[in-house]
């Protein structure tokens, strides 16, 4: 019987990847940059204009009509995402122990291709993900509109210093001029699975394990703005609410930050919530940072395969940084979980929302 669930984003926790934004940079002229400025744009509308009806994770779903600006097929997304999956050092730990009163999931605002690609190479049920369906086939381009969508592409290039003026530009062309045009029809047939939507499937997952009203039963690890609802839903119900290398926004919604080279951090916090209330984890947590990890895994039940492989990884470097998020170590928490976030996912993935 399931009495828990594991929840994960999968960019960031899983993955160094940002799939949507190295088929831009790979595939569209500036595409990198293309992406950033629409990337900064998509923060905007959900955290300063709060755009109705806009959910993080928008720049997924602004981004498609460049794709078929370089007639890019659903086969190409395939293709690319098989060979370029870059994982986080020690995955293969977060999914190791096996036990029946626990569930694990993906929730991933990246478009299915890519995720499918994922559970094929690390041997994951894809049935148990949730992401961002895309399909580049639902129309073809017109050369007219073409033309068009280039005429946008550098118009936004030209527009990237995020201001209101700018903002302005690149609302005008997304919000008025780009649903007029028959590739619109892609533009509306993506919802990104971020923000709210990872909160609705995260609420999914709980009905379907019969755990509505349980307490203590959810743990979600996430990094960025399109999983602070999922964040906040866990920590809400009691349960661990998880800051993996994470930006402001994944730090502002959790409980716990956890600032690591090495995914085996998720996995001990995984084997802890199958045994403890996450009340007793918080205290694990504590006890990590304050007395260091020697003490915590004496005082716990930590399964002694993951403390060996800890002890190992870590017998001649500095240890992984874990703590429970307060007012007082936000802050500090916060900037070195960002350097974490560039060192081990670089500048510009790292530096993304």
């Amino acid at each position: 019987m399931v009495k828990k669930v594991f929840v994960t984003d999968c960019e960031g926790p899983l993955t160094l990847d940002d799939n949507a934004y190295e088929l831009a940079a790979y595939y569209i002229e500036n595409g990198s940059e293309l992406f950033k400025i629409i990337s900064a744009f998509d923060d905007y509308l959900v955290d300063i204009k709060k755009e109705p009806n806009y959910f993080a994770g928008g720049t997924l779903k602004l981004i498609t009509p460049f794709f078929k600006l370089v007639s890019l097929k659903n086969n190409d997304l395939v293709n690319y995402s098989k060979d370029n999956i870059h994982t986080v050092p020690g995955l293969d730990y977060v999914f190791s122990i096996q036990d029946s009163s626990i569930k694990s999931y993906i929730i991933s605002t990246s478009y299915g291709q890519y995720i499918e690609a994922l559970c094929n190479y690390i041997n994951f049920s894809f049935e148990n993900t949730y992401y961002t369906v895309l399909d580049l086939s639902i129309v073809d381009a017109i050369d007219e509109e073409i033309k068009k969508i280039e005429e946008f592409r550098k118009i936004i290039l030209n527009h990237g210093n995020n201001t209101e003026e700018d903002y302005e530009v690149l609302y005008d062309i997304f919000f008025n001029q780009i649903p007029k045009m028959k590739i619109s029809k892609i533009v509306d047939s993506v919802n990104p699975i971020g923000g709210k939507g990872k909160e609705l499937a995260l609420r999914d997952i709980v009905k379907k394990c019969n755990i509505e009203g349980d307490k203590n039963a959810i743990m979600y690890s996430g990094d960025s703005i399109t999983d602070v609802e999922a964040l906040q839903y866990a920590k809400d119900n009691e349960g661990l609410a998880i800051s993996f290398n994470g930006n402001e926004y994944a730090i502002n919604a959790a409980n716990i930050a956890v600032i690591s080279d090495n995914a085996i951090m998720t996995a001990i916090l995984r084997d802890l919530f199958i045994k403890y209330e996450t009340k007793e984890i918080l205290k694990f947590v504590k006890k990590y940072h304050d007395k260091g990890p020697d003490v915590a895994f004496d005082c716990y039940e930590v399964d002694s395969n993951l403390v060996s492989q800890f002890e190992e990884l870590y017998k001649s470097k500095e240890i992984p940084v874990m703590d429970v998020i307060n007012d007082e170590n936000k802050e500090y928490l916060l900037d070195l979980s960002k350097k974490m976030r560039v060192e081990i996912r670089g500048d510009d993935i790292g530096g993304l929302g």
